[in-house]
């Protein structure tokens, strides 16, 4: 029977390797493995949710875990894939639980303490009272391609905006770049994003100053899809600076977190995000970058999880392309439209269009007619048995098509004899070597 893979493309069967997203993960494999689409249901579970959903006390409890672990901790994913959230969060807000396998007291401890300000159900109902939801895995709009980082994989999501988060990710490229990117940075990245959008792709970005603002505004000045990562919470918006375009992105798009509402951003948290921007989409774009960027870090989480990553060249002597000029040098592709980022990351037949410079008359001529142009001499004049002689065609030929090129104002007869026309269109300013 044929079955989905996570980005919506047909498989010859439910155990298309290296696809399909709904078998069960073997146990002793390492972080890095496919994880379940849907979670053991523990002997005391409350009633099924609808199909399609999560149960509302698998809900729950990750709601809560998203409030105590930190995003991307695969030791903590570890234990939520062994014990199932519920019993996860029995043990860690319990301190008469037993410990998971192999765990820290220490870090045990330090999660009990933050166990006691987890309060799911306020937090539900806050983003329920923003318009928004909170998804897990097992919910029809999960992105299964999240599942392709293991035990790194998001326990959850908080979601503004009334898209469908899954079906959107289907078709979708992360561009991403520097904070501090220049004008010629901002144009591309705007320019790109807006290509997308026209041809029906969803822009990802992290909602940061610079090139991800630039994406995003792109974007919505098209009409188009637009998603923001958030490193805090939905309810967050940061940097304070773009309150108003994350605003219009919930509008608009979808504004995504890991973390609860109110929750803050802190510097591993925005690392944390870029591997949900590179996991989420077919594809990463780079635009400007230094040598130390976390738009590299997203480029090469990418790299790591087999999706496209492409990145946009700049000025060699600009430090903010530096960064990108470093990825092209290694697996990246070098890309400078939306043509040509579709040609990566579209489906069969996506090709971008053939580049070619202008075409000139000259350019037409039948390969006779040019040896009999070339001949002629750059300055005065030349018979026809003197060209016929230079060109190596017979004097018939010769004279047929000097009066050809005479029609079409490359040269000129001056009695008996025959110059190149003083025309700049026609002669390129110059003859052998000229263009």
């Amino acid at each position: 029977m044929n079955g989905i893979d996570a980005w919506g493309f047909a498989t010859d069967g439910p155990e298309s390797a290296g696809t399909h997203r709904d078998r069960t993960p073997d146990p002793t494999a390492g972080p890095g493995h496919a994880m379940p689409r849907t979670e053991p249901r523990p002997a005391n579970a409350g009633p099924r949710a609808a199909a399609g959903e999560a149960p509302e006390p698998q809900r729950t409890a990750r709601a809560a875990l998203t409030r105590i672990l930190e995003p991307g901790d695969e030791t903590t994913g570890r234990w939520l894939r062994e014990m199932g959230p519920e019993a996860l969060w029995h043990t860690l807000s319990d301190d008469d639980a037993d410990l998971p396998t192999g765990a820290s007291p220490t870090k045990i401890a330090g999660l009990r303490l933050r166990a006691t300000r987890a309060h799911p159900t306020a937090d539900l109902d806050a983003v329920t009272a923003l318009g928004g939801r909170f998804i897990c895995p097992g919910d029809d709009e999960w992105p299964g391609q999240l599942d392709d980082l293991g035990d790194g994989r998001p326990i959850g999501l908080w979601v503004r905006g009334t898209a469908n988060l899954r079906l959107w990710a289907l078709r979708s490229v992360a561009v991403v770049g520097a904070r501090a990117c220049t004008e010629y940075g901002a144009h591309l990245a705007a320019t790109l994003s807006a290509g997308l959008a026209d041809r029906g792709w969803t822009v990802v970005s992290g909602a940061a100053y610079g090139v991800d603002g630039a994406a995003h505004r792109g974007t919505l000045a098209a009409d188009g899809a637009t998603i923001a990562v958030m490193a805090s919470g939905v309810d967050h918006p940061y940097p304070r600076g773009h309150t108003e375009l994350i605003g219009r992105i919930a509008g608009q798009g979808l504004v995504v977190a890991e973390l609860p509402p109110g929750d803050h951003p802190t510097r591993s948290r925005f690392i944390q995000r870029n591997r949900v921007i590179a996991a989420l989409t077919r594809g990463t774009v780079v635009v400007e970058a230094e040598l130390r960027s976390g738009s590299l870090v997203t480029a090469r989480r990418a790299q790591t999880l087999g999706r496209f990553t492409m990145g946009m060249p700049g000025p060699v002597t600009s430090g903010l392309s530096a960064g990108v000029h470093q990825l092209l040098r290694g697996e990246a592709a070098v890309v400078t439209d939306a043509d040509e980022v579709i040609e990566l990351v579209g489906s069969i037949g996506d090709l971008a269009p053939e580049r070619q410079g202008q075409t000139r008359i000259r350019d037409l001529l039948d390969p006779v007619a040019a040896l009999v142009l070339e001949a002629l001499p750059a300055r005065g004049t030349a018979d026809t048995g003197h060209l016929a002689q230079e060109a190596g065609t017979p004097r018939d030929v010769t004279r047929a098509k000097l009066f050809e090129l005479l029609s079409l104002g490359f040269v000129q007869r001056c009695g008996d004899r025959w110059e190149l026309a003083r025309r700049a269109e026609a002669t390129g300013g110059s003859r052998r070597g000229g263009t």
